[in-house]
């Protein structure tokens, strides 16, 4: 696992290459602009809502010390919300680039294989990949919050083990997110099962590619190249597997 996990980190550097050598600059500004809008949006709303829980929480005491009630309420949901954001984030980035990263992830297997000819277009199937695609994605976001939820707990019961938990709920996080950057490319080879099954067999791809992603993603600015390199790392890894087979 541990040699997985060192590939896939290094596979980020192949995929500054390969945007370079395959001119994908398209697919680095088009998804980075939705990124970008998407995350303002986000913003956005964790400011307005944080305040407005705020208020629910003084609406409930009418004495001197409401001020401080509301500001301590605002606080704590302001707080809440980015945590539960930070988690949904990733999600809502890979389900809305999704389209483009499918595109994309086609496009570098067939240069890394040496295609020309392209595949046609079909409706049924796009429909039908983003389908499995957002299905793949709520099973994700369902175990990885059940996971995450439950090592909350666990910290807060005996706190002294809490940066052990911490550790693995970013390892958690960077498995679930690996696995949707790397879907890109496994669902042209895999059904919904076989994709879960190859993810589990080769569980240190997945999380060296999450890991990275969500390290740009917490570096503020990451997020407007995260899901085009994070792509293109994961097909690079999963074409490698293929071909070793």
């Amino acid at each position: 696992m541990l040699q997985g996990f060192i590939k896939s980190i290094l596979s980020y550097g192949k995929a500054f290459q390969l945007i370079q050598r395959f001119r994908l600059w398209f697919y680095v500004f088009v998804p980075g602009l939705i990124s970008l809008c998407l995350g303002i949006l986000i913003a956005l709303s964790v400011w307005n809502y944080a305040d407005d829980i705020g208020n629910w929480m003084t609406s409930w005491y009418s004495w001197k010390g409401e001020g401080i009630v509301e500001k301590i309420g605002s606080i704590i949901s302001g707080i809440a919300i980015v945590f539960l954001t930070f988690l949904l984030f990733k999600y809502i980035i890979i389900i809305a680039v999704s389209p483009f990263m499918s595109l994309l992830s086609e496009k570098v297997e067939r240069r890394l294989k040496n295609q020309t000819a392209s595949t046609p277009f079909k409706l049924d199937k796009f429909l039908k990949d983003m389908v499995r695609g957002l299905s793949l994605a709520l099973r994700n976001i369902f175990w990885e919050l059940l996971f995450t939820v439950l090592l909350l707990l666990v910290s807060f019961i005996f706190p002294i083990i809490a940066p052990f938990t911490a550790v693995l709920i970013f390892i958690i996080q960077a498995y679930y997110a690996g696995f949707g950057n790397m879907d890109f490319t496994m669902e042209r080879h895999f059904n919904f099962k076989e994709s879960v099954q190859f993810v589990r067999r080769n569980r240190g791809l997945a999380i060296g590619n999450g890991a990275v992603f969500l390290w740009m993603l917490l570096t503020g600015i990451g997020f407007l190249f995260a899901p085009t390199l994070a792509t293109i790392a994961g097909t690079v890894e999963v074409v490698k597997v293929l071909e070793e087979k």
